[in-house]
Order: C-alpha cells, then structure tokens, then sequence
C-alpha cells in the first residue's frame, strides 16, 4: 500500500466540533484513504452517498435515527456526500447535535458540495485536496533511483494510483478513466447542455497544454460563445481536471496582464483525452509535458506542506517569458524548465532589471528533484 501524505495530515487535524472535507477528482483513492484511515476501527461509522438507501437515510434526516445509527461511535466517515441534498444543512445539524463526533466528508467534485457546505458549515469545517500520486510519495514508497527512471513513463501516464499500481492495463484504466469517471459530474451538471463540445474543448485545452489560451480562439475551435467557454473551463477547474495560471503583471507597460495558460492536473488524462500514448522519443510535445509535469507535481508541494504561495507565468509583448513564477513573502521565484539542461541559460534582463527581489532558477531532468520535493 502506497502511504499518502494526506494520511497524516488528516490524522493532525481531527478534531471534534469541526469537518474534514476531503475534495478531490474521482479515482485519485479518496475512499481508499478514508478505508486506511478507519480499518479495523470499531468506532467508525461509514456512509457511501453512491449507495440510494444512504441517500434515503439523508432525506428523512431526524436527531433519534441518526443516534441510533451511529450508536455511541466516535468517528463518522461520509463519501461521495455531494450526492445528498441539502448537505451542508445536514452537516451542520449532526455537528450541532452530536458534537463528540469526528467528522470525515469526502466528495469526488467541488461543483456542487462546496456550494452546499460553505455557508452552513462557515467556522465549521478545514477543507483538505488529495490529489493523484505525487512523485514525492513514490520516492517515499519505492526510493529515488527508481522513480526518477521512470519519469518519462510518469510524463505519459501520469500518477493516478490505479495507473501506478496495474501498469499493465495503464491504457485502458486511463481512457476508462477520461471517459467513464472523471466527466461523470460535469455531464450530469444542470448547466452543461452540450456535452460534446465539452469534450472537444477539452481536446482543444490538450493540445494548447502550456501555451496562452485565448478564449476568443478557443469558441471559434469549438463553436461556442466566449461566455459559455469561460464557464465551462470554470467547471472544469472544479471537477480537478484542468487549473489556470495566470500573467504576472507588475508595473511594466509591456506585460500581458490578462493572459492565462491552462494545465492538467495529470499528465495521463491529458494525453488519454488526445487518445496520444506515444513514448517520448517519438514524441513533439516534450516540452510542455515537461512543463504540464512540473506545474502540476510543483502544486501538490505547496498544497501538501502548506507553502501559501501566487504562481504565474510572465510574458511581454515583444515575447520575453518566463515559464513559472511563485510570489512567497515579496520574492518572486523565477522558473524556467527545459527537459535538457542547458547550461548558461539567461533570463530575460526586462524582468531581472524590474523586479530586484527574486531568484532564478533552470529546472531540468538532471536537477528537478528539489523543486519536487516536500522535505
């Protein structure tokens, strides 16, 4: 069994009188997690939300049904819970009236729990994202040496656990995966009408993985409007499949100061929506599988150790760029990632000469374990 470092984490923070909600996109071992966390524990009591005669239960919610089924436990573990209405209402009136109770709610998407829980549980509850497998947590399982080797495998199969665990069927669980499981919110989302174009504009979002989006571009591509792309990327975002990262603009009259890339929180879904398996020697889109690996495993390091941090990327309009930015504290960390290193590499002087405060730094396949890591 893999250790996560989530584990951990929610271990610290139990606490009764407050909620864990634990967000995350389906198939990244949110119940696995919560399975780890609970076995063999005779004071847990577990509701799946998949399950209609848990949904039954929430419907009918009274105080004395609810003590009977917990019947003095200590712990109470909710999955899928955005599956119930009213869930935040419901939340709050267990917490209310059973306060001895460490609470545990897993949902596979925040388009709808998150809605539902802010207001009713605000002071209430400590909001927690697990993600796929980091590379961290693979080091951890299985030592340096053999994670850093297969890392050109990792850019094209990305780090969901079932990939990582059943290599041999990687294929096949990734397109099951794209297809079956990770739109299945989306698609049953009131206000997605055309699932089709969702798709395509998830295509479209794949093959400009790393580059400037334009929004305007992307409706003539998938023959929307502009808004309804604007709001479909948005619900994306909130299914955990895609996140922005926005221009870095300070003062200079050149920056782009609207500009935005958009990246893949796995680097499989990206390459399983493209249907694109290809090993990397046959490869074009190197560099920004690279950069789409980086980003991403680079978020899992902050979100895991509470680094509290604004990335962007930097780019003027006579093309000067710089791949990745994080403002912590007043200093902007600078980033450039190349899969080859490239000694004496030179950072665009307009952004150096701008912006005093900052560090520079080239990220490549011989040296990017640092940038990666939680220790």
């Amino acid at each position: 069994m893999i250790k996560r470092f989530m584990e951990l984490k929610i271990a610290e923070l139990r606490s009764k009188g407050k909620a864990l909600i634990l967000l995350g996109a389906r198939r990244t071992g949110k119940t696995t997690l919560l399975n780890m966390i609970s076995l063999n524990n005779q004071d847990t009591a577990w509701l799946n939300a998949d399950e209609p005669e848990v949904r039954a239960l929430f419907e009918h919610f009274g105080s004395a049904q609810f003590g009977f089924l917990f019947g003095g436990k200590k712990n109470l573990v909710i999955d899928e819970a955005q599956r119930i209405q009213d869930i935040g209402i419901k939340l709050k009136l267990i917490i209310d009236q059973f306060p001895e109770i460490n609470m545990i709610v897993s949902g596979s998407s925040s388009l709808d729990l998150a809605n539902k829980i802010n207001e009713p549980l605000t002071g209430r509850k400590i909001e927690l994202r697990l993600f796929p497998l980091s590379f961290q947590e693979m080091v951890d399982h299985h030592g340096w040496l053999k994670e850093k080797q297969l890392i050109p495998y990792r850019l094209i199969y990305g780090y969901y656990p079932e990939i990582v665990t059943k290599p041999e069927d990687a294929r096949r669980n990734l397109v099951e995966i794209s297809e079956s499981y990770l739109f299945k919110d989306l698609f049953s989302y009131e206000g997605i009408h055309k699932p089709g174009k969702l798709m395509k504009l998830v295509q479209a979002l794949a093959l400009q993985m790393g580059k400037e989006v334009s929004y305007l571009e992307l409706s003539r591509m998938v023959e929307l409007d502009k808004e309804t792309i604007e709001k479909y990327i948005g619900l994306l975002e909130q299914a955990f499949i895609v996140f922005r990262l926005p221009a870095f603009s300070r003062n200079l009259r050149k920056e782009l100061k609207r500009g935005r890339k958009i990246y893949f929180y796995d680097n499989g879904i990206r390459n399983a929506v493209l249907s694109n398996f290809s090993p990397l020697e046959l490869r074009q889109d190197v560099g920004g599988l690279w950069e789409n690996f980086l980003i991403s495993e680079r978020l899992k390091v902050l979100k895991y150790n509470d680094i509290y941090s604004n990335a962007y990327f930097w780019r003027t309009q006579d093309q000067q760029e710089i791949d990745y930015i994080e403002d912590r504290d007043g200093i902007l960390h600078a980033f450039e990632f190349k899969w080859k290193s490239k000694p004496g590499y030179k950072f665009s002087r307009t952004f150096t000469e701008s912006y005093p405060v900052h560090s520079l730094n080239v990220i490549h396949s011989g040296n990017f374990e640092e940038f990666l890591s939680l220790k």
